[in-house]
């Protein structure tokens, strides 16, 4: 590999095990009233029919140390909107609490917190010790019972608050949902400005919630199709510079990249198998384009379809089994399913309009994708084998669909006309959201959780 700048440098972030260096459960447990304990925890339902989102009290983190209470407001700000965001929680306005400053060493006063309808509450405190890092302890509780639920406590470099913050997140949506969380991870997209007749185009990562924007590319080339690595801190991408296009590998933690490959014609869509050894994508040839997959070590390419038509965009399952990928060999852009080795491929969309974009969940229960028809750009999700399509948002130019790794929330982009902005919309069709960007922002890819 070889460094594309010493810019680079100030984009590693260290890993989950490097940011905590101790990690331990915090024991104490309200008492509770008989019988409680062995009552499983309320847990918070994934929607699909009617639902309301669960009260959540997060009174702010109480400072070990003085000058901690900025740094405990902060973390207690992010963990109250990626609750918010994920629209499965209603936390309650701080001015509604009957109780302000909470000990995290005792017991709540659970009455107070009924009182206000709170369902679970959130206990934090921040302490800055003598060598400069910060101690980050929290417990969630279940009001009603009176059970604490989880507690942890980490030390951390004190300029990673809000990665606690996200880490934290995903434990009590864990632990109230029973589903893994996708806070601690990022995204990467295109950034665009300029004027849209002379569009400049940068590869940007920040985390899920827009903070922490950085540039990974200068916007001198043409950047398309970011996509991560499953396993390591990686993506592929598309460079369009001098001669033809090139797939490049970058490692976002060094800054180093490679070529993949300087393929004749054109190339598109380049994406990880589940593994991150290999990458499929399309390649052009002639008028039709087919799918190829590359052996990350050896370099060796398999061929995996042949056909007079467009085949593109193809999207591995999450065992790595099959792949899903768009073609037009029928007439028209359609999603179909085939061995990850090649072979007959099966048809699985069938509904008005054409299919493309598909990307398989992370959860394999799922395929999205775009649908165009009518003047509308439509955002859905159905099943691999083509059964309970649901569309999920409906608009002008609406495109790029890409889970977050639980397989509960897509992210795509919407161009009205002026420019492209980032959304978000779970999978049961609720709780569509723009996502935060500093300018206009186009086909987002989610990252794994970080380790």
């Amino acid at each position: 590999m070889t460094n594309q700048n010493k810019s680079f440098e100030t984009f590693f972030r260290p890993s989950r095990r490097q940011i905590i260096s101790s990690m331990a459960a915090l024991g104490i447990v309200a008492a509770a009233p008989r019988g409680a304990f062995a009552q499983a925890p309320k847990r918070v339902p994934i929607p699909e029919g009617e639902f309301a989102p669960l009260p959540i009290a997060i009174p702010n983190f109480t400072a070990g140390t003085p000058g901690d209470t900025e740094v405990g407001a902060g973390v207690t700000q992010v963990i109250t909107n990626n609750l918010k965001r994920s629209g499965l929680f209603a936390p309650i306005d701080q001015a509604a609490y009957l109780e302000k400053n909470i000990n995290i060493d005792a017991a709540p006063n659970f009455q107070n917190w009924k009182s206000v309808n709170a369902q679970a509450l959130v206990t934090g405190r921040m302490t800055r010790q003598n060598n400069g890092r910060v101690k980050a302890e929290f417990r969630l509780w279940d009001v009603n019972t009176g059970q604490q639920l989880a507690g942890q406590q980490y030390d951390t470099s004190a300029e990673y608050w809000r990665r606690i913050a996200h880490i934290i997140s995903d434990q009590i949506y864990e632990r109230l949902t029973g589903e893994k969380g996708y806070f601690d991870t990022r995204i990467v997209f295109v950034d665009e400005t300029g004027p849209k007749e002379r569009r400049v185009k940068r590869l940007a990562l920040m985390d899920q919630d827009g903070a922490n924007v950085r540039y990974l590319t200068r916007g001198s080339d043409l950047v398309l199709t970011p996509r991560f690595s499953p396993s390591t801190q990686e993506i592929t991408y598309m460079e369009f510079g001098q001669g033809d296009p090139r797939v490049y590998l970058l490692n976002i933690e060094t800054g180093q990249r490679e070529i993949v490959g300087n393929f004749p014609g054109m190339s598109f869509s380049p994406r990880f198998s589940p593994d991150g050894q290999r990458i499929i994508m399309s390649l052009q040839q002639g008028g039709n384009s087919n799918l190829f997959v590359m052996d990350l070590r050896s370099k060796s390419m398999t061929r995996l379809t042949d056909t007079p038509a467009i085949d593109t965009s193809p999207s591995f399952a999450p065992d790595g089994t099959r792949i899903c990928f768009e073609s037009d060999r029928g007439g028209k852009p359609q999603i179909y399913v085939m061995a990850a080795n090649g072979g007959q491929a099966q048809r699985i969309s069938f509904g008005d309009g054409s299919y493309s974009t598909p990307v398989w969940s992370p959860r394999g229960d799922y395929i999205a994708f775009t649908r165009q028809g009518g003047g509308q750009f439509a955002i859905g999700i159905m099943k691999p084998d083509g059964s309970g399509e649901r569309i999920l948002t409906s608009g002008y130019h609406n495109e790029g669909p890409t889970f977050a790794p639980n397989g509960r929330v897509v992210m795509f982009f919407r161009d009205p006309g002026q420019g492209p902005s980032l959304f978000t919309v779970d999978v049961s069709g609720r709780n569509e959201l723009r996502v935060p960007t500093p300018g206009f922002a186009s086909d987002p890819a989610w990252s794994p959780l970080l380790s």
